[in-house]
């Protein structure tokens, strides 16, 4: 069963998340920390649970994580429930390393397909990165967030979910 999580926080595209998965018909898990109002872009007509408890994979449904306000809380809870077939949307390069390691597919809230030849040098990167600010150095931050990234998001999201769902049923 395909499942689209969402790593909430800091998430600007969780709109555009829910709805590929409406579109789809696959149910979504929006995770994120107590201090979040993760309830926000649910419209009130989403179903919050599926229609058939004995096949919740059949149709969108909705539901919220919330979990403490530890780092990288919203992190473990998804991995503890991830399956091979399912998606995760997260701007977390580590999350993405765990995600993929497990089978999953995993995309950045700017359209960007986290791939599993790749993400070791995006680690090691990031932990480059990590490095010259301890040592009290400046990296580059990101650029602003665009209607184009938000675009790309919806379109290769699109694209993951229907891969991860044929290779289910394959």
């Amino acid at each position: 069963m395909t499942v689209l999580y969402i790593d909430a926080d800091a998430c600007p595209v969780t709109r555009e998340a829910l709805a590929v998965a409406r579109g789809e018909g696959i149910p979504c898990v929006i995770a994120g920390n107590s201090t979040q109002n993760l309830e926000r872009s649910i419209r009130a007509t989403d179903r919050r649970e599926p229609r058939d408890p004995e096949h919740p994979d059949r149709g969108f449904w909705v539901s919220t994580l919330q979990v403490g306000v530890d780092a990288d809380s919203a992190d473990f809870a998804i991995v503890q429930r991830l399956a091979p077939d399912n998606v995760v949307v997260t701007q977390d390069i580590g999350l993405a390393d765990i995600v993929l390691g497990r089978g999953a597919r995993a995309i950045g809230v700017r359209g960007r397909v986290y791939n599993p030849l790749t993400i070791d040098s995006m680690m090691f990167i990031r932990h480059e990165e990590k490095n010259v600010r301890r040592a009290g150095g400046r990296t580059k931050g990101p650029a602003a967030f665009t209607s184009e990234d938000r675009s790309r998001f919806s379109h290769n999201l699109r694209q993951l979910v229907r891969e991860a769902r044929d290779a289910s049923h394959g």
